[in-house]
C-alpha cells in the first residue's frame, strides 16, 4: 500500500479521535458558563467541595479546580464571579401545595407573627376587610382567610360565628385555619354549603356546635371540611393562569427548582397541564393526584408515576391522608391529648380519616398501579395506620424497595422509624414545626413526646435519607429556615426542643437537595453539582455551613438557576 493510502485510512480514525475527546484539542465544547470565585457545596460525598463549575447545554460538564474548569472558557463563555457568595445545588421541594399560589394571592393573610401580622381575633377581621376592599369583594360573594392560629391570638380562639357576621352581614366567609385542615365559617358560608343542626358529622371529621346545641358554631375540620374546600369558588381561568405565572416565583426566589403539588385535584391537574403546555413553567412540577381522584387523573387505568416531564410537569405518585394535624389537634394519636379536642371534646385523641380497610385498600391498589405512595401521617396511631397498610398491600414483602413516603411522620415513635428503616419507607419530616407549633406541641402533647417530632438524628442513623419541607402554605416558602430548623429546633419561646435530634447544616442542606431528588426518583439527573446532572444552582449570600448556627436563618437567596438559566435573581 502506498504511503498516500495508509494517510486515507487513518483520516477516519483520527476524526473519531478528536470528535471523541481523546485529543485535547478538540475534546470538550467551550462552556456556557462559568462560576467562580466563592464557596461551592456540591452536596458530593467523593467531591464535598469544588473551586469552580462549568455549565453547557443545561447541564454541569466540569467541577473541580478552578485552572481545570477554566480551559472551557470559550469566546462565548459567561464567566460568573461568585465574589465569595456559595453555589448550591437547586433545592428541590420535600413537600408543599403549588396550587396553594392562588389562595396566598386571592385570600387573606390572617396568620401570626412571623409569617403574617395578625396577633387578635380584631386583626383577623381587619385583614378580611383589607381583602374584601382590595379585590372589589360584592354582596353575596366570598371572603376568604387563611393561616389563621386560634393559638397564637389574644384571645386564644378563632373569631366567632356572630363576630363574622357582624362584620359581614353581607358576604359567606371562609378562614382557613394554619394547618389547613380546618376552618372556621360565619352563617352565610355555613347556609352555602347546607351545613345545620340535622348535618351528622362524619366520620374523621369534627363539627363545632354552639353550647346545649346541634347548632354548627361554624368550626370545621377534616372530613367535614374536605367537600367544603373541594368546591369553594375561585378565580377564572385567565386569572388563575396569571396567578399561578407571577406566583412561581414566591419558589424560585427560595431557590426552589423542583416543586410538588402535594394534594391535586383533577381539575387542579389539567389547569396545571394547561399552564405547562403553554410554556410558563419555570421549574419542574411534580404532581401527586389525591387518591379519591385517581380514577378521573388515569382515566380509569392503574395509577402509575409519568417517568419523564412533559413542559417541566409529571405525575410522581398519589397522596393518601390519614389524619389531620397535631396543631388543629386533629392528628391521630394512641394516647389521649393532654387538652380538649378542637370541638371541646374530652379524652381526645383525634381520629384516622379514613376507617383501616379503605386505607388497606387504596395503598393496595397505588401499589398494584406501581405508582409511588405519598401518605400524610402526623399523629403515631396514622403511622401505626400506614404501616399496617404497607404491611397489607405488600404480598408478603413488606421489605421491598417501592419509595413510599410518610409525609409528616412528625410524632414517629423510635419502633415505628425502625419500622420505617426495616421496610424502606422515606420520612419526609417538617422540622419547621419545632419552631411554629413546638410550644403548642408541649403544651397538646407533653414534653417528652414533642422532644422527638421530625427526627432527623435518629433517621440518619437508622440510614434513612429523610427530607424536609415547609408544607407551603402552612408556613411560608423559606428553604434555608428548614435547613435552619433542623439545625437548631428553637421553638418561638426560644426552648431547644428536642435537642439530640439537631443535624449539621450539611446534613441540613442535603435533605432538601440530594435526598429531596431521591424521593422522587430523579438523584441520578439532580441534587447535587455532579458532571452529568442537571444545572439547577442556587447562589446563596453566605454559607450555611460556616455562619454561626442561629444566622442560618439570616442567609439570602440571591439567584436561582434552572438547567444553566436564571430565572430568578434578587
Amino acid at each position: 500500500m502506498t504511503s498516500f493510502g495508509r494517510h486515507r485510512l487513518l483520516l477516519p480514525v483520527l476524526g473519531w479521535i478528536f470528535t471523541t475527546g481523546l485529543v485535547g484539542l478538540a475534546a470538550e465544547p467551550a462552556a456556557d458558563r462559568l462560576y467562580v470565585g466563592g464557596t461551592i457545596l456540591t452536596v458530593n460525598d467523593s467531591q464535598p467541595r469544588a473551586e469552580a463549575v462549568a455549565v453547557a447545554k443545561g447541564r454541569i460538564v466540569a467541577v473541580g479546580s478552578r485552572a481545570d474548569v477554566l480551559a472551557r472558557r470559550g469566546e462565548q463563555t459567561e464567566v460568573v464571579d461568585l465574589a465569595g457568595r456559595t453555589l448550591v445545588p437547586g433545592f428541590i421541594d420535600g413537600h408543599s401545595h403549588f396550587f396553594s399560589l392562588v389562595d396566598v394571592q386571592t385570600q387573606a393573610l390572617c396568620a401570626s407573627p412571623p409569617a403574617g401580622p395578625c396577633r387578635s381575633v380584631a386583626d383577623v377581621i381587619a385583614a378580611l376587610e383589607r381583602i374584601k376592599e382590595r379585590r372589589k369583594i360584592g354582596p353575596g360573594e366570598f371572603v376568604m382567610g387563611f393561616g389563621c392560629d386560634p393559638d397564637l391570638l389574644a384571645e386564644n380562639r378563632f373569631p366567632t360565628k356572630a363576630e363574622l357576621d357582624r362584620a359581614f352581614p353581607d358576604n359567606p366567609v371562609f378562614i382557613v385555619h394554619v394547618s389547613g385542615h380546618g376552618a372556621k365559617l360565619n352563617s352565610k358560608a355555613l347556609a352555602a354549603y347546607d351545613v345545620t343542626a340535622a348535618t351528622p358529622t362524619p366520620v374523621g371529621g369534627v363539627i363545632g356546635r354552639e353550647a346545649g346545641s346541634q347548632e354548627p358554631d361554624g368550626l370545621l375540620f377534616e372530613t367535614a371540611f374536605m367537600p367544603i374546600f373541594a368546591k369553594l369558588p375561585s378565580p377564572g381561568v385567565d386569572e388563575l393562569m396569571a396567578i399561578l405565572e407571577s406566583g412561581q416565583d414566591l419558589y424560585l426566589r427560595a431557590g426552589i427548582t423542583t416543586a410538588q403539588e402535594g394534594a391535586t385535584m383533577k381539575h387542579q391537574f389539567d389547569l396545571l397541564r394547561v399552564f405547562a403546555d403553554r410554556g410558563s413553567l419555570k421549574l419542574d412540577l411534580v404532581a401527586l393526584p389525591f387518591i379519591t381522584e385517581i380514577d378521573a387523573v388515569f382515566a380509569g387505568k392503574p395509577p402509575a408515576n409519568e417517568p419523564d416531564y412533559r413542559n417541566r410537569l409529571r405525575i410522581g405518585g398519589v397522596k393518601i391522608v390519614t389524619d389531620g394535624s397535631p396543631q388543629g389537634k386533629t392528628a391521630a394519636f394512641t394516647t389521649p391529648y393532654l387538652t380538649a379536642g378542637p370541638a371541646g371534646q374530652k379524652g381526645w385523641r383525634g381520629e384516622l380519616s379514613f376507617p383501616q380497610a379503605q386505607i388497606n385498600d387504596w395503598v393496595k391498589q397505588v401499589y398494584d398501579g406501581g405508582a409511588t405512595l405519598f401518605v400524610h401521617c402526623n399523629g403515631d396511631a396514622a403511622i401505626d395506620s400506614l404501616l399496617e397498610a404497607h404491611r397489607f398491600a405488600s404480598a408478603g414483602d413488606p421489605t421491598k424497595p417501592r419509595g413510599t413516603v410518610g409525609i409528616h411522620s412528625q410524632f414517629i415513635r423510635r419502633d415505628q422509624l425502625q419500622k420505617y428503616a426495616a421496610w424502606q419507607i422515606t420520612p419526609s419530616f417538617y422540622t419547621e414545626h419545632c419552631f411554629y407549633f413546638g410550644d403548642t406541641h408541649v403544651v397538646n402533647r407533653g414534653r417528652e413526646q414533642a422532644e422527638f417530632i421530625s427526627p432527623m438524628k435518629s433517621a440518619l442513623a437508622l440510614g434513612l435519607h429523610p427530607t424536609n419541607h415547609t408544607d407551603f402554605n402552612v408556613a411560608p416558602l423559606d428553604q434555608l429556615f428548614t435547613i435552619h430548623t433542623a439545625v437548631n429546633r428553637q421553638t418561638r419561646s426560644g426552648v431547644i426542643l428536642g435537642e439530640a435530634e439537631r443535624i449539621s447544616p450539611l446534613e441540613a442542606l442535603r435533605a432538601i437537595t440530594l435526598d429531596g431528588a431521591r424521593m422522587y426518583g430523579e438523584e441520578n439527573t439532580k441534587g447535587s453539582i455532579e458532571t452529568g446532572k442537571l444545572a439547577d444552582l442556587v447562589i446563596l449570600s453566605a454559607d450555611p455551613t460556616a455562619v454561626p448556627a442561629a444566622e442560618i436563618e439570616k442567609i439570602e437567596v440571591l439567584e436561582t438557576i434552572k438547567e444553566g438559566k436564571t430565572v430568578w435573581k434578587k
